[in-house]
C-alpha cells in the first residue's frame, strides 16, 4: 500500500464521543517523506483539543500480525503512525450512554487519531517494522496502571473483525487475559471538585447536582483553602474542574484590621492557589464574583467594564477575578444580591414583616436578585455545555429595583403592608456607622448570560416562590 501524498490536515467525526481521526498533510519526494505530525496551532483550530501533552511513546513492532491492546489508560492520547502501517480499535470503556461503542479504522502514516480518557486502544500491524507512535497528557507511573480499564481482544460484543486472525496473530499472556464486555468496570468520569460547600451557593450546587457522582463537594473543613496540604493531598488527575463557592463576604468587617487579612487571605491568596492547580492540572476553574468590583457609577454593567472596586471586600473580589483570568479554562461568574438557604437581606425582612417592624431601608441602591438555584443552575449550564470561557454576569431578570422596593415586596407578599417600609439614603442610613462604601448601581448586563442559550428566569417570580417556600417550613 503507498503512501498518500499531500493530503488537506482534516478532522473525521468517528461512532465514539470525543475520538477524532485526522488526515495529515505528507510531503515526499524520491529522498523520502515528511509531516507535522502534531501541530499544536492548526490542529486546536481544527477543533483539537488543547490537551496539553507531557509525554511522547513509541511502539516498535518487527512483525505484521503483532496485536496489542484493549487499554483505556487515565489519559489523553493523540496517536499516528511513524513508519509502516495497522489496524486499529477502539472501545469506549467510558462510564456512560456510550460505553461499549466501536470504531475501526487502518492508518498509516498520512492519519492520526485523537483518543480521550477512558477509551480503549489496540492495534494489529498489518506491516513488517512498523512503529506506532502517541503523545499522552499525563506521566506513565507504575501507579497509574492500577487506573487502567482493560477489555478482551476477542471479546464477542464488540466483535472487531481482526485482519490477521487472532489465533495467527502474536498477542502477549496479559492481553489474553482481559476480562470480557460483561466483567468490565466502566472507567468514571473525571470529577468536579466544589468547594464551600456548606455556603448558601454550596448548598444550592449540591441540590443542582443530587444524585451527580461525578461532582464531589468539600465543606471548609474537608478542604482549607488556606492550607497548603488541601492541594497538594489530591489526585488532581481525577478531576476536570474545581467550582469555587467559597468567599469572605463580610463587606462591613472587610474594612477592619482583621477582616482585612481574612478577605484578602481567602479571596485573593486561596484563589492564586486554586488558580494555579488549575493551570497545572489543566483544569475548568469556576470563580463567583460580585458586583462589588464596580464603582456603581454607570446605570448597567457589563462583562467589559473596567474594574473600578470601592472597599476592600469590593477590592480582594476584584484581584481574584484577575488571577482567575489568567487560567485558560476559567468561569467568572459576576453576580449580586444573592438569596439562598441561611441568613439573607429576604429573610429578614420576612421575619420584621411577620412581627409588625416597619424598617428604613435604602432607596437609592438598585439592582436584581440572584437566587442560588439559578446561579448553579447557570454554572452547571455553562460547564455542560462548554460554553466559551470568560467572564459572564449573572443576576435573575425582570426591572431594576432598590432595596426598598425589594422590602416592599417581601411584605406585601408576607400578608403586610408595602407602606410599613419607608425608603431612605445609603448616606442617612450609615451615618455615624462604621460601614463599607458600596455601590449605588448594581444592575448587570444580562445579554452574554442569554447568549449561551439560559434563561435567568424573573426576579419577581423567584422571590414569590422563595417566600412561599420559607412560609411552607415556618
Amino acid at each position: 500500500m503507498s503512501l498518500e501524498f499531500s493530503k488537506k490536515l482534516a478532522a473525521h467525526q468517528t461512532p465514539i464521543p470525543g475520538v477524532v481521526l485526522y488526515d495529515l498533510p505528507v510531503h515526499g519526494d524520491n529522498r523520502g517523506w515528511f509531516k507535522e505530525n502534531w501541530q499544536r496551532e492548526k490542529m486546536v483550530a481544527l477543533g483539537l483539543p488543547d490537551f496539553r501533552p507531557v509525554q511522547n511513546n513509541i511502539s516498535y513492532n518487527e512483525k505484521a500480525g503483532t496485536t496489542r491492546g484493549i487499554h483505556a489508560e487515565p489519559w489523553d492520547k493523540f496517536i499516528s503512525v511513524a513508519t509502516g502501517r495497522i489496524f486499529g480499535a477502539w472501545v469506549d470503556l467510558r462510564e456512560g450512554p456510550s460505553f461499549g461503542a466501536v470504531f475501526t479504522a487502518e492508518l498509516d502514516p498520512s492519519q492520526a487519531i485523537f483518543i480521550p480518557r477512558g477509551v480503549g486502544n489496540a492495534f494489529q500491524t498489518l506491516e513488517d517494522n512498523t512503529a506506532y507512535t502517541y503523545l499522552v497528557n499525563d506521566h506513565w507511573s507504575a501507579d497509574a496502571q492500577g487506573q487502567y480499564t482493560f477489555l478482551n481482544l476477542a471479546d464477542e460484543t464488540a466483535a472487531i473483525e481482526w485482519p490477521i486472525p487472532l489465533a495467527d496473530a502474536e498477542l502477549s499472556d496479559k492481553d489474553k487475559a482481559h476480562p470480557r464486555m460483561g466483567d468490565v468496570a466502566p472507567m468514571p468520569a473525571r470529577k468536579i471538585l466544589v468547594v464551600g460547600a456548606d455556603g448558601q451557593l454550596g448548598k444550592a450546587l449540591r441540590a443542582q447536582y443530587d444524585g451527580d457522582t461525578s461532582v464531589e463537594f468539600a465543606s471548609r473543613t474537608e478542604f482549607d483553602l488556606t492550607s497548603e496540604n488541601s492541594f497538594t493531598n489530591r489526585n488532581w488527575k481525577n478531576y476536570s474542574a474545581i467550582i469555587n463557592a467559597a468567599a469572605y463576604t463580610a463587606v462591613d468587617a472587610a474594612e477592619t484590621a482583621e477582616g482585612r487579612a481574612s478577605s484578602w487571605a481567602i479571596n485573593v491568596t486561596s484563589v492564586a492557589h486554586l488558580a494555579r492547580t488549575a493551570v497545572e492540572h489543566n483544569l475548568t476553574l469556576v470563580q463567583v464574583s460580585s458586583d462589588y468590583v464596580f464603582d456603581g457609577t454607570k446605570d448597567s454593567h457589563d462583562e467589559t467594564e473596567p474594574l473600578t472596586p470601592l472597599g476592600v471586600y469590593g477590592q480582594t473580589k476584584a484581584a481574584g477575578d484577575v488571577v482567575v483570568s489568567v487560567v485558560p479554562r476559567h468561569y467568572i461568574v459576576r453576580t449580586s444580591w444573592v438569596i439562598g438557604e441561611g441568613n439573607n437581606f429576604v429573610r429578614t425582612m420576612a421575619n420584621l414583616a411577620r412581627k409588625g417592624v416597619k424598617p428604613s431601608v435604602v432607596n437609592d441602591q438598585t439592582g436584581r436578585l440572584s437566587f442560588t438555584e439559578d446561579i448553579a443552575a447557570f454554572i452547571r449550564h455553562l460547564l455542560s455545555r462548554s460554553a466559551p470561557y470568560g467572564t459572564y454576569n449573572f443576576t435573575n431578570d425582570g426591572p431594576v429595583k432598590s432595596w426598598a422596593d425589594i422590602a416592599a415586596d417581601v411584605y406585601e407578599l408576607s400578608g403586610g403592608s408595602r407602606s410599613d417600609v419607608t425608603g431612605v439614603t445609603t448616606a442617612d442610613y450609615f451615618r455615624d456607622k462604621e460601614a463599607a462604601p458600596r455601590p449605588l448601581s448594581s444592575a448587570l448586563s444580562l445579554a452574554k448570560a442569554r447568549s449561551t442559550g439560559f434563561d435567568p428566569g424573573d426576579a419577581n417570580e423567584r422571590l414569590a416562590e422563595y417566600l412561599k417556600s420559607e412560609n411552607d417550613k415556618a
